[in-house]
């Protein structure tokens, strides 16, 4: 599920993508000026940014700036919204980030398609059953990982947990988001099912020589898969 993030100042525009995105099956956040957006950028991760031009606190023109000028966040897309109509307005807009240009008022469905299509081009062209992030591979048709020439088997669930937090490097997922997701809405049992089983997958991946800890704790918020993997470090 793609996270996206929408900032504009109009309540009833936020309201108005937020259920719309949310019906096409994305998970959405929102703000409401650019220094807030940065924020959550910086700490969410989001898979891509709708963005208002004309922001209190900081404009979207700077917000553009801030966010390809940071490392861990530049190649997050960007589609900026604006009632400023000239051609000029449009190629500032490209010319500081943003990678598609959007006119008010705009169409909500044709705003959705352009997010796939972003979405698709940032997509990794990969073996749909496995996950390689460096020496670390993921393999779904095995149910094993492997880092190097040693590999561990899972079990399905473990697995699932572990491949589903890889597929969104540097996201912070809450417990319960991930007991809803991995185990169902209506699942009996509480978010410690997260815990014991994350606890059993590091445990696993201990076992491989020079491995690193791939799943971090995020005090308060959850869990999140590390996008740097460079070898034995058990922060």
């Amino acid at each position: 599920m793609a996270l996206i993030l929408v900032v504009d100042d109009e309540e009833h525009i936020r309201r108005l993508l937020r259920f719309t995105l949310e019906q096409e099956g994305f998970e959405v956040l929102t703000a409401a000026d650019g220094s807030r957006a940065l924020q959550i950028t910086r700490t969410r991760k989001p898979d891509l940014v709708i963005l208002d031009v004309m922001l209190p606190e900081m404009d979207g023109l700077t917000f553009c700036q801030a966010l390809r000028a940071d490392g861990k966040c530049r190649g997050i897309p960007v589609i900026m919204l604006s009632a400023r109509v000239g051609e000029a307005d449009k190629v500032t807009g490209l010319d500081t980030g943003a990678d598609d240009y959007v006119t008010k008022p705009f169409s909500p469905r044709e705003l959705v398609a352009r997010v796939r299509a972003h979405l698709r081009r940032q997509a990794p062209v990969a073996d749909k059953n496995r996950l390689v992030h460096g020496q670390l591979v993921i393999d779904r048709e095995r149910l094993t990982v492997s880092w190097g020439e040693a590999h561990q088997d899972l079990t399905p669930k473990e697995f699932e947990l572990l491949y589903f937090l890889a597929g969104h490097p540097g996201r912070v997922f809450s417990r319960e988001y991930l007991l809803d997701r991995i185990w169902g809405f209506d699942f009996p049992g509480g978010s410690r099912t997260v815990d014991v089983h994350i606890r059993y997958i590091r445990h696993k991946l201990e076992q491989l020589p020079a491995a690193p800890r791939v799943i971090e704790t995020v005090r308060g918020a959850g869990y999140r898969f590390r996008e740097q993997l460079n070898g034995k470090d058990n922060s």
